[in-house]
């Protein structure tokens, strides 16, 4: 690798790195505002016993508008049971709900992930990207982005189902060619390889109006 390459590789990885820490933090945050809310529910529930009480129906609703708004803001979309993980799938679907994408995800991660963060975060990011960019060339109400994350036995699952324009992707060897055009689709170059470096498996299947990721990377 000569000199270039080392600072690319570098550059990259502390990139990476604050892109990480970033996630986390936001994601940290999110669950102490929610365990603050929770150590208030008491004082909350005193608080309309009083206007019950008082027979004040008017403060009831008033107060329960404020706790709903308020429930809201710290409300995290997934809750997988791994911070990292928790971290950039949170901010990649409030970026796609952001561009009128639903997404349907169904993640559970029980134990203690070997794979490295920074792997993890390049992948979920990486297919996370590719899946809103097809689902923009979507009519506003076709756009839905599915994805499940599970143990199956000792290796991670993931997979990422996104709707397509209806035409079935070209494959030119083990891919599938890239939207962007020549030059572009670096992600799936790097999902390929972190997989290959993790001795793991990936399957792309393309049927029409559909687009199908499978992951599994085994965790022992």
């Amino acid at each position: 690798m000569n000199l270039f390459s080392k600072r690319m590789e570098t550059r990259i990885a502390k990139y990476q790195q604050e892109l990480i820490e970033t996630h986390y933090r936001e994601v940290d945050n999110m669950y102490r505002q929610i365990r603050g809310w929770r150590h208030d529910y008491r004082n909350h529930i005193q608080t309309m016993k009083a206007y019950a009480a008082n027979g004040d129906l008017d403060a009831i609703k008033n107060y329960l508008d404020l706790l709903d708004e308020d429930l809201t803001t710290v409300d995290t979309v997934v809750k997988t049971g791994n911070p990292m993980t928790d971290a950039i799938l949170n901010s990649k679907i409030s970026l796609a709900k952001a561009r009128g994408i639903e997404v349907v995800a169904d993640a559970h991660i029980p134990v203690k992930l070997k794979s490295s963060e920074i792997d993890l975060c390049c992948i979920i990011g990486n297919l996370f990207d590719n899946a809103i960019e097809a689902s923009m060339k979507l009519p506003a109400d076709q756009r839905m982005i599915r994805v499940y994350m599970d143990m199956k036995n000792t290796q991670l699952y993931i997979s990422f189902t996104n709707f397509t324009a209806g035409k079935k992707l070209k494959r030119e060897g083990m891919r599938y060619r890239s939207a962007k055009g020549d030059g572009h689709g670096f992600g799936l170059v790097r999902i390929d390889a972190i997989v290959e470096r993790l001795d793991g498996y990936i399957s792309r299947n393309s049927e029409d109006g559909a687009f199908t990721t499978e992951i599994l990377l085994p965790q022992e």
